[in-house]
Formats: C-alpha cells, structure tokens, sequence
C-alpha cells in the first residue's frame, strides 16, 4: 500500500508537473508579444501628434490663404523671421509670462498643496473651494474676467481706485494688460498643481516626520529638510507643465485683450494664431508654430537635463 501510494502520489506529481509546465507556456508566449500592448498608445500619439507636426513643417515651406491649394514658397516663410517687426517684441512678452507666471504659481501651489495634503480643520472645505477653478474652460475664466474687469460696470470699477488705477480699465492700460492677464492664468491653473502637490505630499512617509519630531524638528525645519527634498520631482514635472504650457495660452488673451492695448499682450502663440486666422497667411504662422514647438521641446529638455530628472531614483526605499 505504501509503495501503491508512493507511485500515486509520484505520478500526480508528475501530472502537476506537466500541467504546470503546460500552464507556464502561455504566459511565457505571453511575454514575448509585450510590445505589442504599446502599438495603440504609439499609433494615437502618430496620429494625433507626429503626423499634424510634420504637415505644420511642410506648410511651412508653402504659401497657403486656408482656402485652394497650397503653392510651395521655399525658404520665403523662414526668412521672414528676420524681418518680423512683431517676433521680438512677442518673444520678449513670452519669455517675461512664462517666468512670472512660473515664479508665482510655484511660490503659491507648493506650500498651498502641502497644506492640502495635511488634517487641518475645514480643510476639506477650503480644498474644495481652492479646486473650482478646474472645472472651467479657458474660455469661460476669460468671459468671465473680462465681465468682472469692465471698467464700466464690472468689479474693477470699485475696486480700482482702491488699487491705484482710478479709471478701474485694468486690461485697458498698457502697463497692466499683461499683468493682468498674468494673474487670470495664475487664478486658473493653480488648483492643477496645487492638486500635484497635495497628492505627493500624501506620499510622503510619516516615518520621516516622526523620526524629525523626535529629533526635535520644528514645522519649519521639517518642511525644508524632508517635505522639500520628498517634492523634488512633482516640482520638476509641475514646472515642465508650467514653462510648456505658457506656450499655448492665447485663448485667455484673445478674448481679454486681443493683443492690445495696441500689441502690448501680443504674445508669440497669439501672434501666430492671428497670422494665419486674421491675416489668413498659414504658411508664416506655420513658422511660428515650428518655433513654438521647438521652444517647447528645448524647455522640458532644459529642465529635465538641469534638474537631473533622468536620474532621479526612488525616495522611499528601505521604507
């Protein structure tokens, strides 16, 4: 019986044996096409991205109103850079939103997102009213500035004697227009990265914190040594958006301002929207848009390659 039993048991080994090998060959045929599950994300991102840029850098290089049939130019388009009274003025205006609007939103969202992500009381509250923001368009938070900022009969009205502009004509002035379009983008997309910060500060061990406790670390302290240091690729990422993204904002600006007074909010992604939509010359805003692009690509790789980012590893290990 034993012996009996013995070859049982053997040959139900040998039967797991097989049916484990047997059921190990599908995942090992399932490994090698692994590739594969990336060709729908690939052929979206050629679809919707490689093929309308390399249409935009063909265009470039013909003479096209929007309507018949393209006729090719050359080089003409290209070397009209040179020549573009407008190119430096709305490159320098660029440059100056991209910065402040950098500064000011990471100044705001970082400390504001760690706060967040703590327990404090009404939190939850307050939270969701810093969020609401989110849940509207680009167009609607410029009609909707654009309502408030009336001098007429907008909230600038009382609320610009207050602030040193007697007339309250806010976007109406020069000197305040880009300003003032700075701070709307700002309110609009600080709930975005507040959000970043919040969710990564929550990732944060509470090993860390309590270890500093006991230490005798201060909020302040905490805050610097551990908070910060844990934050350093959320600021990386969120700074890529931002510096990225004040590349595209026109819509806020054309329905605020249009590029005026005068051209004074005339920004590089407006300048090439009202090129080839107002003066109806798509082959020279097809330029500009080349030189959008290639700005874009040149800041995430700038900041990627200053911060170290391809080199960033874990933070929590060993936690």
């Amino acid at each position: 019986m034993t012996i009996t039993a013995s070859r049982g048991g053997l040959a139900a080994t040998r039967r797991g044996a097989g049916t484990s090998r047997r059921g190990a060959a599908p995942r090992r045929g399932d490994g090698r096409p692994g590739a594969l599950w990336a060709v729908p994300a690939l052929l979206y991102f050629a679809l919707f991205a490689v093929v309308p840029m390399a249409l935009v850098v063909a265009l470039s290089f013909c003479r096209w109103n929007g309507l018949g049939s393209p006729h090719w130019a050359g080089t003409a388009n290209w070397s009209r850079l040179f020549h573009d009274p407008q190119l430096g003025q709305s490159l320098r205006l660029s440059v100056l939103l991209t910065v402040v609007t950098w500064c000011v939103q990471t100044l705001i969202c970082l400390p504001l997102g760690v706060w967040c992500a703590g327990h404090q009381r009404g939190r939850a509250v307050l939270s969701t009213l810093f969020f609401v923001p989110l849940l509207m368009s680009s167009a609607a938070v410029a009609l909707l500035f654009s309502a408030l900022l009336d001098p007429n009969f907008g909230l600038a009205h009382t609320l610009g004697p207050w602030l040193g502009v007697k007339d309250g004509n806010f976007i109406g002035d020069p000197h305040l227009a880009l300003w003032t379009v700075m701070a709307v983008i700002t309110w609009q997309f600080v709930p975005f990265h507040t959000l970043l910060y919040q969710a990564a500060a929550r990732q944060v061990p509470v090993q860390l914190y309590e270890a500093a406790t006991i230490d005798g670390a201060g909020r302040w302290r905490q805050f610097l040594s551990i908070t910060l240091p844990q934050l350093r690729n959320t600021v990386v990422t969120s700074s890529v958006l931002i510096l990225v993204g004040s590349l595209t904002y026109f819509d806020i600006v054309l329905i605020l301002t249009n590029g005026g007074p005068g051209t004074s909010t005339r920004i590089l992604p407006l300048h090439m929207y009202l090129t080839g939509f107002s003066s109806f010359d798509m082959g020279y805003a097809s330029v500009l848009a080349v030189l959008l692009l290639v700005a874009g690509t040149a800041l995430s790789l700038l900041v990627v390659r200053v911060t170290g980012f391809r080199r960033m590893t874990s933070q929590r290990e060993g936690l």
